[in-house]
């Protein structure tokens, strides 16, 4: 295998990125792909980045909003970089030709960077074996099953050279960021940020999180922390006593703080989490009732049966035939 220039060095030379696009893909995904590099291109007044959307037939793709992108044909390019955007229906479209042409591209020296579903696919080519690589939160017990020889880390983006993983559109835009810092200098990249409104920044290794919490840990810090606990104390919930305990205020201080951080009681909100996981799991799994219920903190089928009807208006089993 032999590996092309650093792309992580700083150099003048644009840089060459084809974007190749899965149907199904998410549209927010595609433009923190392709929108940093316009908007660097426009800042620094000059070329640095040059794209081009590709696909494996050449024939448009179909994005979940519905827009059509039309592409080029994969066999040929020959560029620095290939960022690999996925969504939806991964196995049926990781088709044998897929896996041999990303093999391909490595081989012939071309980074690889797979965004969102992007990384399960280079997985499955076998590409990722013995490298550090992240996936969206919702798929990371899936994919740690699936692919043991994977190092999976719960980070925002991964780089383990010749690849880079994302976990989602977000962490896309840091990962965009974090090479035109690299190649060009933290004040052009600043900018950029900038010009998307795009703050805080965040670094590869700062951990995906279920619960968007930067809002509120600016005036609620200690509601930030007790929020996370929650969000890693899933299957094993404790009670509210408990968390207030852990974070050295008395059991009404934490319903105060907690309610006026987040306009909820504590003990509904970290229900409604669990709940939402449950309902997640149900759609995207093949696990059974009892394993959801064990995963998400119920003691039994039955107590997460009640709940979840209670709160959706239908059985985990109607939910599925739904879908």
């Amino acid at each position: 295998m032999k590996y092309a220039n650093n792309i992580w060095q700083a150099g003048s030379k644009p840089l060459h990125v084809g974007l190749l696009l899965l149907n199904e893909s998410n549209m927010l995904s595609l433009a923190a792909a392709v929108d940093p590099m316009r908007a660097c291109n426009r800042r620094a007044d000059r070329r640095l980045f040059s794209w081009q959307f590709l696909s494996q037939t050449g024939a448009p793709v179909h994005l979940t909003s519905g827009m059509a992108v039309q592409t080029e044909k994969l066999h040929g390019f020959a560029g620095d970089l290939l960022i690999l955007v996925a969504g939806f229906r991964l196995e049926s479209q990781c088709t044998p030709p897929l896996i041999s042409a990303l093999r391909r591209q490595v081989a012939d020296g071309c980074q690889l960077w797979g965004v969102d579903g992007g990384s399960w696919i280079m997985a499955q080519a076998g590409l990722l074996n013995g490298h550090r690589a992240t996936c969206h939160w919702e798929d990371a017990e899936a994919f740690s099953r699936r692919f043991p020889a994977v190092n999976l880390v719960p980070d925002r983006y991964a780089i383990s050279a010749p690849f880079a993983t994302t976990g989602g559109a977000s962490p896309c835009i840091d990962l965009m960021l974090h090479l035109i810092t690299c190649r060009h200098g933290r004040a052009l990249s600043e900018r950029v940020a900038s010009a998307f409104i795009y703050d805080p920044l965040h670094t590869g290794d700062a951990p995906q999180q279920m619960i968007a919490t930067t809002r509120i840990s600016s005036k609620h810090p200690r509601i930030a922390r007790v929020l996370k606990q929650m969000e890693n104390l899933i299957d094993s919930p404790p009670t509210i006593a408990a968390l207030a305990r852990a974070n050295g205020i008395s059991t009404r201080k934490l319903e105060l703080e907690f309610k006026a951080a987040t306009g909820r009681a504590p003990g509904r909100y970290f229900l409604e989490l669990r709940l939402s996981e449950a309902r997640r799991r149900a759609i995207d799994s093949a696990q059974s009732v009892q394993e959801i219920a064990l995963a998400c903190g119920f003691t039994s089928q039955a107590s997460l049966a009640r709940a979840f009807h209670h709160a959706f208006g239908q059985s985990i089993s109607a939910l599925r035939r739904h879908h």
